[in-house]
């Protein structure tokens, strides 16, 4: 499931791109980045949990 970061990032890239607008392309792509890196971090800890809980 997409993080709403990653979703709202890939808006602001897409919107950036086809206005011209390098700033708001650019801000687009780092949102998109960090919701990138939630989204991972989100799934490590769970294969943790899981792991600890022996559901590996």
């Amino acid at each position: 499931m997409a993080d709403w970061d990653q979703v709202e990032g890939k808006t602001k890239e897409g919107v950036g791109k086809a206005t011209g607008d390098e700033g708001l392309e650019g801000e687009g792509k780092v949102q998109g980045a960090w919701g990138d890196t939630k989204e991972g971090a989100k799934e490590k800890a769970g294969d943790a949990v899981d792991k600890v809980r022996g559901d590996d």
